[in-house]
């Protein structure tokens, strides 16, 4: 290319750039991102035919067609595809710095992500201890087992069970956890004593199907692996199985230390097996400091440092 027919063309995207409509692309990424105007329409709120407008009229001032039109079905052109992955870092990049702006404080909301059984059974009743010490955070929890996604979602932070690495992430290990099973009292006296954790293998085991049950499995055999309960796939229903005398339940040590000292559930053998995984805070980097995630992942700290771990 000759500097020439160079400078034209960045002469021409330089006259185009300031005319495009910030809607215009944030349309363009609703549509190619789904490759439906339906689901772009409704992930904006906004009428079809507000989106095929849009789109028509981004066309035009590009002078280039962004999608193939096969009836209902769209797929991107080669132009569609060179400009989609820009204009998704662009908008995200927009996103993260308003977001920037208006939560760079040590108040207002704090939107956290974690699994439904650690906040059930391990945060919930501690939460009133930071909502005394931090009444200016509006905490905020969203319960969910699946990873949230940072760049689509307002969520700050979240707190997860892993090995510790996430991509594009900043994180602190907030504390260990073992692998230990219980039941109820009354399980236990028409079963009789557990011996050993060998002895342990000849009964069902309920557990939510998870690789987390990997190092129990390993040192006690794959056998048990195989339960009648493997389609339960909810900690907390497996737990409330077991309260209710329905079988020996593998837990873990954060979900079920509470229910233990209260007497609602028994250890049958005190054998214990460190997990692989451990609990972390996690953030992406550019929330990671801020005052009020700050001030939640230290108070986390805390706690988490005067959880006492099994006895073994």
């Amino acid at each position: 290319m000759t500097n020439g027919i160079y400078w034209l063309r960045v002469k021409f995207f330089l006259s185009i750039m300031p005319t495009i409509p910030l809607n215009a692309l944030r349309t363009f990424e609703a549509v190619a991102s789904r490759l439906s105007f339906a689901k772009g329409a409704e992930a904006l709120n906004v009428t079809p035919a507000a989106v095929s407008s849009q789109i028509r009229a981004l066309e035009q001032r590009l002078s280039q067609t962004l999608f193939h039109r096969h009836g209902r079905q769209i797929s991107l052109t080669e132009a569609g595809l060179k400009l989609l992955p820009g204009v998704q870092r662009g908008l995200r990049e927009l996103r993260q710095a308003v977001e920037l702006v208006n939560q760079d404080r040590s108040e207002g909301v704090l939107n956290v992500s974690m699994m439904p059984s650690i906040l059930q059974k391990w945060l919930m009743p501690r939460l009133s201890g930071f909502y005394n010490a931090e009444p200016q955070i509006d905490l905020r929890i969203n319960v969910d087992n699946a990873l949230v996604d940072f760049d689509q979602s307002d969520m700050h932070a979240a707190v997860r069970l892993g090995s510790g690495k996430w991509a594009g992430l900043e994180s602190v290990k907030l504390m260990d956890d073992w692998i230990l099973p219980v039941c109820s009292r009354r399980l236990l006296d028409e079963i009789g004593p557990i011996k050993s954790a060998e002895a342990l293998q000849q009964h069902d085991l309920l557990f939510a199907p998870s690789d987390v049950w990997d190092p129990w499995f390993h040192e006690f055999g794959e056998a048990s692996r195989d339960s009648r309960w493997s389609l339960l796939n909810d900690s907390l229903s497996i737990l409330m199985a077991a309260e209710q005398g329905e079988g020996i339940a593998l837990s873990r040590w954060s979900l079920v230390a509470r229910d233990i000292d209260a007497g609602r559930l028994l250890r049958p053998i005190e054998t214990v097996v460190k997990a692989d995984w451990s609990h972390y805070f996690v953030a992406p980097p550019q929330f990671f400091d801020l005052p009020k995630v700050a001030a939640f992942r230290d108070w986390l700290l805390d706690q988490c440092s005067h959880f006492e771990p099994p006895a073994c």
